[in-house]
């Protein structure tokens, strides 16, 4: 099943502004809540559509991917879950805490049962991994049609031997006595204009809430390892030189637990041997001997899709552009396809026979050979001769 398009999720345009999106989301969120709206799957699922919505167009690199490539500019891994809405609702509340619980709502808003603002949910446990960025080179043909790569990525991974945790094993934690397990603590300030009141992570456990008695001896209780991983990365077809991917999740493990960093694949477009790009359309430079030219022929040419035939016409000139339909790129999201253009010169022999001068030069004083006959578009065909000739 096709996903909605996140603007039409959320009700607003593509050039939508900031609170104005924030404004769509926060309606969206209010008829949809699972407070208000307890026991339907249905109201849930609209929920956490919105939510996806909101998470990328809220994001202004998110966004501006999403623009140009659609779902598959997000590798099918935005928003929560991966895209496919397979998370809960506590996901919601964890990655927008600050909409849900300083007043995006509005206080009490949902009586009987509804979240508090102060859960004293405890922070995430250690610190987000970096992010990764990996250039890719790509040939025509893979631009053209999109393509799946196989990439072996050096970076920071889960401790196999922790899972992660940093500890020699599970019983080997202790909540943090400075913070009592929030991971962090208050300090408050008296002023001239009342009391100051400033949260920052606990210096002892670092944000965590919990201290390692005994560390992994694997990892040295880091909760990760340096290695290699192979990753898949679906290339939509249409893409450009200097354009990304983000793959959500796939860069350095985080420390102790902590989120992964992203992996952010750089395209870069190689130059092909016989076509040069614009846009969705291709360009293709084909020679013609002369009596080819004169006489016109039948010749296979190369397209992105291998060998096809190509008529040329009798008394075709130098220059002439000849359009091959739909052998060009297939555009983003499946927007349709460009066309191959083949751009025709003619090759004059600098060195003839005796032969094949005196057969030329019997051609002189030919009506059909006369300049005065050349129409518009002939006459840089005879202006090249020309200058060949040195006349």
């Amino acid at each position: 099943m096709s996903k909605r398009d996140y603007y039409e999720v959320l009700g607003v345009t593509k050039g939508v502004g900031e609170a104005e999106l924030k404004k769509a989301y926060r309606k969206l969120a209010m008829k949809y809540h699972p407070d208000r709206n307890k026991g339907d799957a249905n109201a849930e699922k609209k929920f956490k559509e919105a939510a996806e919505a909101y998470e990328i167009l809220q994001d202004p690199q998110k966004r501006a991917q999403y623009d140009q490539f659609g779902h598959a500019g997000i590798g099918g891994q935005g928003g929560f879950g991966g895209g496919n809405m397979d998370f809960d609702v506590e996901d919601i509340f964890s990655r927008f805490g600050d909409i849900f619980g300083g007043g995006f709502f509005g206080e009490d808003v949902f009586s009987g049962g509804g979240r508090s603002r102060s859960r004293g949910r405890r922070r995430e446990p250690g610190t987000p991994g970096s992010d990764l960025k990996i250039r890719i080179p790509l040939s025509l043909e893979e631009i053209a049609f999109g393509t799946e790569k196989k990439l072996k990525v050096k970076k920071q991974l889960i401790c196999s031997t922790c899972s992660g945790t940093g500890a020699a094993s599970d019983s080997d934690f202790e909540t943090c006595s400075t913070c009592n397990g929030l991971g962090e603590v208050r300090q408050v300030t008296r002023t001239m204009l009342g009391q100051m009141v400033n949260v920052q992570a606990c210096p002892t456990c670092q944000g965590e809430g919990r201290i390692i008695r005994n560390k992994c001896t694997s990892c040295s209780g880091e909760g990760r390892t340096n290695g290699e991983e192979t990753i898949k990365v679906n290339i939509p077809s249409g893409v450009s030189d200097g354009n990304y991917l983000t793959l959500r999740d796939q860069g350095n493990a985080g420390r102790r637990g902590g989120s992964a960093g992203d992996l952010i694949v750089l395209i870069q477009e190689t130059l092909h041997e016989h076509f040069k790009r614009d846009g969705n359309n291709i360009y293709y430079d084909l020679t013609l001997t002369v009596p080819q030219a004169v006489l016109g022929a039948e010749l296979e040419v190369p397209t992105l899709k291998g060998k096809a035939k190509l008529r040329i016409e009798e008394g075709t000139q130098p220059g002439k552009l000849l359009r091959m339909r739909g052998k060009g790129i297939i555009g983003l999201n499946r927007s349709g396809e460009g066309d191959q253009y083949v751009r025709l010169n003619v090759y004059i022999p600098k060195k003839l026979t005796d032969k094949e001068r005196t057969a030329i030069e019997s051609l002189q004083g030919n009506d059909n050979f006369a300049i005065s006959n050349q129409t518009e578009e002939e006459k840089g065909f005879f202006s090249k001769m020309k200058d060949v000739f040195g006349g």
